[in-house]
């Protein structure tokens, strides 16, 4: 199908005459720009039962921050099932505050508490930084769980875009490390190839949010030595994706990455695992977040916490905190 009407308004707007890519900014000026985006389309915020900002100690002293969510239908003593979430924005852009909308309805509708984890960013935390935070944030979560309230046996890692990398990254190190896999994988257009040759990438080159120059941008400020064939940034190079934990994943049609979510996808199944893999029609990458614009946004929010829900049983099959 063509591109929904929101979504070509949306980029009319953005590509108005005079108006700068994204990819000719500074550093500064493009987190400013993604946080207004986020700001000025995101939905309203709904209610949960509580938001707590947690510091997560890192070995040389700092603190990784994350905030975690607890839906509004749970009790504080209830051992949630929880889901791990990485914003997206090319590994340089996004945080906790820009995502906590989407957190928010995430959190609510699977009946999971979700914790929305604040990595370090390039170019000043190049690769492999964040790939660090990620894992950190879920060893440390299994080791705090009594008291986060969460269930250590029932953790879900999620995100989208650069997030949805990062989940997939710390899956596979986990299982090639031998230990135990997190129960299900949610990942929302992630980003499994740097260089790829598939056609969506000339297909939507330009013209549609996330373009050439844009992905250029993204991967010469994460990867300045240029190494783009390590699994850890492209794991489709990784010499296996069997033994990985179930997974949702959901592309966008107008997304130059789209192919690489396809052959992902198809890769992961010819290898025996399970995913079920589904693309929004009319839907440009980014399109996640921006609720207020896309009805598609929260029907694919919904869907992601329909599946974690089938997954864990949300709130209805809690433990109890002893």
């Amino acid at each position: 199908m063509p591109l929904t009407p929101e979504a070509r308004s949306l980029l009319d707007m953005a590509y108005r005459v005079g108006a700068p890519r994204f990819h000719d900014l500074t550093v500064d000026q493009a987190r400013r720009s993604f946080e207004k985006l986020q700001f000025a389309f995101r939905g309203e915020a709904p209610p949960v039962a509580s938001t707590t900002e947690v510091p997560i100690p890192r070995p040389d002293g700092s603190a990784l921050l994350a905030r975690l969510y607890r839906p509004l239908e749970s009790h504080a003593g209830d051992a949630l099932p929880l889901a791990i979430w990485f914003h997206g924005g090319g590994w340089c852009v996004g945080d906790v505050a820009s995502y906590d909308v989407t957190c928010r309805e995430l959190c609510n509708q699977s009946g999971c508490a979700v914790l929305s984890v604040d990595y370090r960013l390039a170019p000043e935390h190049p690769f492999p930084a964040a790939i660090h935070d990620a894992r950190l944030a879920f060893d440390w979560c299994k080791g705090q769980a009594p008291s986060l309230g969460i269930d250590p046996a029932r953790i879900a890692l999620g995100g989208d875009s650069a997030g949805g990398n990062l989940a997939i990254v710390t899956s596979i190190a986990l299982r090639d490390e031998g230990l135990r896999l997190p129960r299900f994988l949610l990942l929302v257009y992630p980003s499994t190839e740097i260089v790829s040759g598939r056609p969506s990438r000339e297909r939507f080159a330009e013209g549609y949010f996330l373009d050439r120059g844009t992905l250029a941008w993204f991967f010469g400020h994460y990867l300045p030595d240029g190494n783009t064939e390590d699994w850890r940034v492209s794991p489709m190079r990784a010499a296996s994706l069997a033994g990985l934990p179930p997974m949702l994943l959901l592309g966008a049609e107008f997304d130059p990455l789209v192919d690489d979510c396809t052959a992902f996808a198809s890769r992961v199944r010819a290898e025996g695992g399970e995913v079920d893999y589904e693309v929004a029609a009319g839907m440009i990458h980014g399109y996640l977040t921006l609720g207020k614009c896309f009805p598609e946004a929260r029907a694919s929010v919904s869907r992601a916490a329909r599946a974690l829900r089938e997954r864990f049983g949300g709130a209805g099959a809690v433990a109890r905190v002893e």
